[in-house]
């Protein structure tokens, strides 16, 4: 058996972790790996600025290198802190939400939207989708401008998804990203209520991780 799938929040809003670790109930199973959910106790109440992001690198290198147990890791915060650090001092592999969610939301429909927290997280987005080289598959990413305790536990949070999810879809997107871990409670709603796939990127990087792990497994 692989070690566990490790999944930190880079934030110190346990609200935010509860509500990932619930999301993602359907990929632990008996037989599988482990799957984590740790919050980074040394990081901001909510990643939502440069200055956030870029708070948490270090910290984040650590936690992930006293865990040589793990058998994958994930990064789950929208903006991918600290992806290139972890993964240069990990000898198992680590998944970035951001990463992930485009990738999975490309293998769904032409054009994507993305639902971001608030206005200053979106040139973050977009540097780092410019690294991807996919910024011709954006269709729109538009701000709840919100923060993210509200986005895992406001009581007008779904009602503003919905809102902006039905934008992107008149913008042209055939799947819309949630941009931020907090919002991973809301998904399967949101899905149903637009009738288009919602890809909660937390749910679509321990997908990726639980694949190489399971096929790790199997090839030993």
């Amino acid at each position: 058996m692989s070690g566990p799938i490790v999944v930190i929040n880079p934030n110190s809003n346990q609200a935010v972790t509860d509500g990932l670790s619930d999301a993602l109930d359907p990929f632990r199973f008996p037989t599988g790996p482990a799957i984590e959910c740790l919050t980074l106790a040394e990081g901001p109440f909510g990643v939502e600025s440069q200055l956030d992001s870029d708070s948490v690198i270090l910290p984040l290198a650590k936690l992930v290198q006293a865990r040589p147990d793990a058998g994958a890791f994930v990064i789950a915060c929208y903006s991918d802190p600290g992806l290139d650090a972890c993964r240069s001092v990990s000898k198992a592999p680590v998944f970035g939400i951001q990463e992930s969610g485009v990738l999975t939301a490309m293998a769904r429909a032409d054009l994507f939207g993305i639902i971001a927290i608030a206005e200053p997280s979106i040139a973050r987005h977009r540097r780092f989708m410019a690294r991807m080289g996919v910024l011709h598959r954006l269709a729109a990413e538009i701000p709840l401008n919100m923060s993210v305790d509200e986005s895992a536990r406001g009581e007008k949070t779904f009602a503003k998804l919905v809102e902006t999810g039905r934008a992107l879809q008149v913008k042209g997107a055939g799947a819309v990203i949630l941009g931020c871990a907090g919002m991973a409670r809301h998904r399967a709603g949101l899905e149903a209520e637009l009738g288009l796939p919602v890809i909660d990127p937390t749910q679509a990087a321990v997908a990726m991780a639980l694949g190489t792990v399971l096929a790790g497994v199997l090839a030993g």
